[in-house]
């Protein structure tokens, strides 16, 4: 579904991307991890050409080079970006209504009364807006914004960064359920929800990609993720 081959994004002469390559195939769920200004986010930007980047990117066989941001999207390349980015002067059910924009005659994919059932805690907030949401509710209309575009694929920028651990789980319990429609690239800075949400997972540290495994694995390699992370023994698999 998505091939990157040798990614480098610059800014200035800071070289915050260097010669990132994976791949995602349709109906996986992949996780990037590393520390805070390891190239995570602008490795997702310039995926979904946010970001001016050097390299190979290919979406479904088509090479994204030359592409706006908005062809991209309308592609079925689904950014659901850090910050939650929701439209604070919009409603709920306005802001989910927006993402239907980038569907582009894709048929199928998830409707409004799907992403609801993802997040039963929208239902009595669709005519809220979105100033008045809490950071939970926000990332779940921005993630459902991003559903109801009919993605095939969805990069999504630190779901569970800031959130009360009981919005984390419902968060964690709504991607699990969307990869098996949709193929998933996670950054995650929390490992226990990335370990459950995707199948496998790569470390990038100093803008590089340092380890890749299935999420399986990563118990066995605890110490050396940790290391990566900069964090203590992530006791993954307890």
């Amino acid at each position: 579904m998505l091939e990157v081959q040798e990614l480098h994004v610059r800014y200035g002469t800071t070289h915050a991307v260097r010669g990132v390559s994976l791949t995602v195939g349709a109906g996986e769920a992949v996780a990037l991890l590393g520390p805070n200004g390891a190239g995570k986010t602008s490795t997702l930007r310039a995926l979904s050409r946010l970001t001016a980047a050097t390299g190979a990117v290919r979406f479904d066989g088509e090479d994204l080079s030359g592409l706006a941001a908005e062809q991209v999207a309308r592609r079925g390349l689904i950014h659901v970006p850090e910050g939650r980015r929701v439209f604070v002067d919009l409603t709920v059910h306005e802001n989910l209504q927006l993402g239907m924009t980038a569907r582009q005659g894709r048929t199928g994919g998830f409707s409004l009364d799907d992403v609801y059932d993802l997040f039963p805690a929208l239902v009595p907030l669709r005519r809220r807006l979105g100033f008045a949401l809490s950071g939970g509710e926000q990332q779940m209309t921005a993630i459902g914004r991003g559903l109801v575009a009919a993605p095939r694929m969805m990069l999504i920028d630190e779901p569970s960064l800031g959130l009360a651990p009981v919005v984390v789980e419902a968060v964690a319990e709504a991607l699990v359920a969307v990869r098996s429609r949709v193929a998933l690239l996670v950054i995650e800075q929390n490992v226990h929800v990335a370990v459950r949400v995707c199948q496998r997972a790569a470390v990038l540290n100093g803008g590089a990609i340092v380890m890749q495994a299935a999420v399986d694995e990563l118990h066995d390699r605890d110490t050396l993720l940790a290391s990566y992370l900069g964090q203590r023994k992530t006791g993954i698999g307890v």
